[in-house]
């Protein structure tokens, strides 16, 4: 599962979360003590720094295991698994639905919504976070576009939000990365929908780089910048002014390559250029640039999240 989480073969922070806690249910099957419950924790929480959920579902788990009695164990992590994995399910919908109420009100013939990165149904178990809403506005019959950010340099937004919104029936347009300000000044932007990898308490968001410089153009704009995450994304320590954890830099070698199908059916890989390269994976929108925050308790002002803690 770390080969599998590393190489963002599972990837989005809920998946990420529920895979390793999977992780730790796989390592049952072969050593139930608390060293080897300890050693596949470690190393699970080394896979991917950023994304808080892994480190809270794992934790979460192997403390659950901890206080069970070793003959116990095997059976009691892949029941937990499970659980996890059924209560994704139940968030995400209520993400879905919360979320709608702030596309429902939009006057428009047709609601157009910007995404950037993934969070569908394939950054979760199902459903997802920020593309949750926009299912229920089609399921509810709502006129809906949605404009999808490439999000180079893996470009999670053209192969995989693009492919789930065809796969639903989803009008949309994959844009550039840079296209996002453009469309907002020419009005084109009813609202930004992203999702997130770590929210802080004071409701600075953490995401897929490039969300920072969406969130600068629809402040100017007045254009309305949401983003959907469930609680376990919370971290309590994190603010703007104390980033207490690692943004993760990926192998610069991804800025260069280009994966794709060729004209056979075959997936391959393109080189486009060779230079020294700097890769964050993650970059960090600051609170007043958030119009609201939805989870599965509802839609909250950033100020309101320390609440949700207590």
């Amino acid at each position: 599962m770390e080969i599998a989480i590393t190489t963002m073969q599972v990837r989005g922070a809920p998946l990420i979360g529920v895979s390793a806690a999977f992780g730790i249910a796989l390592a049952c099957n072969d050593n139930v003590s608390d060293n080897a419950i300890e050693r596949a924790k470690l190393s699970l929480l080394a896979t991917r720094p950023t994304a808080i959920n892994l480190a809270w579902a794992v934790t979460r788990l192997c403390h659950a295991l901890l206080a069970t009695p070793e003959h116990q164990r095997k059976d009691k992590a892949w029941d937990l698994v499970q659980s996890m994995a059924d209560e994704d399910v139940s968030i995400n919908r209520r993400i879905g639905l919360a979320g709608l109420t702030l596309l429902e009100p939009i006057d428009k013939p047709i609601i157009n919504v910007l995404t950037h990165c993934n969070a569908g149904w394939l950054a979760t178990i199902d459903f997802g976070t920020a593309l949750s809403p926009i299912y229920e506005a089609k399921a509810k019959g709502l006129a809906i576009h949605v404009w999808v950010d490439e999000t180079r340099p893996r470009n999670q937004g053209m192969s995989l939000t693009a492919w789930e919104l065809e796969k639903a029936g989803i009008p949309h347009t994959v844009i550039s990365d840079n296209a996002g300000g453009l469309l907002m000044q020419q009005g084109k932007v009813d609202c930004v929908l992203v999702g997130a990898d770590r929210v802080g308490i004071d409701g600075s968001v953490c995401n897929k780089i490039g969300t920072y410089l969406k969130a600068l153009p629809a402040k100017v704009h007045k254009v309305p910048f949401y983003v959907a995450a469930p609680k376990s994304t919370l971290d309590k320590d994190f603010t703007f002014a104390n980033q207490t954890f690692e943004i993760e830099n990926r192998d610069e070698r991804e800025l260069f390559r280009i994966s794709g199908i060729n004209k056979e059916g075959h997936l391959t890989e393109v080189r486009i250029g060779e230079a020294k390269g700097y890769n964050p994976a993650f970059d960090i929108t600051p609170p007043e640039y958030i119009s609201k925050l939805i989870c599965e308790d509802g839609v909250f002002d950033p100020s309101q999240l320390r609440g949700l803690l207590l």
